[in-house]
């Protein structure tokens, strides 16, 4: 009785160890690897951000220059009748056809006439935050707002450095 205990106990182990060698049959299933190559997204400035001509008092002011070319003043600063040459940033944005991109715009950048500075800040843009390619190309604007010091020196601002505008694709 005792060896036919032991011939059961070692009957139930060696169909256990069966039943699971069977549960772990693997399966092979083919597929295939591909990737689509797209046009890289490039960008090239078509003209330069142009406050115009500006006036100030000795109250300090703001000029808003909208990514449409418009502007508006605030505080000491007034527009004169002559403009000037008044323009946003214009980019022309290429790259793959249908294809949204981000746009990522500085926070600020320095103007300077000699020694003296001004601050240009609040950047944006058209379209924002991000923009379409349609047929591989799209027109990019940027505007920005000058902060004007009351008394500002009369003269010619410019940056010494580029502000940056980058776009990447989403």
């Amino acid at each position: 009785m005792r060896i036919m205990k032991k011939i059961l106990a070692l009957s139930i182990v060696l169909l256990a160890i069966g039943a699971i060698s069977f549960g772990q049959v693997g399966v092979s299933v083919n597929t295939t690897a591909s990737a689509t190559i797209v046009a890289p997204i490039a960008m090239v400035k078509t003209t330069d951000m142009n406050f115009g001509n500006v006036a100030v008092n000795a109250t300090p002011g703001t000029v808003v220059l909208a990514p449409a070319g418009t502007r508006t003043a605030t505080g000491g600063v007034t527009l004169p009748a002559v403009g000037g040459t008044i323009s946003a940033a214009v980019f022309t944005v290429t790259g793959t056809t249908g294809a949204t991109y981000s746009i990522t715009l500085p926070a600020s950048a320095i103007i300077s006439f000699g020694a003296i500075d001004m601050t240009v800040n609040s950047f944006t843009s058209t379209p924002t935050p991000t923009g379409t390619l349609t047929g591989g190309t799209e027109t990019l604007r940027v505007g920005a707002t000058l902060n004007v010091n009351g008394g500002q020196a009369p003269g010619l601002y410019t940056s010494g450095t580029p502000f940056v505008v980058t776009v990447n694709y989403n």
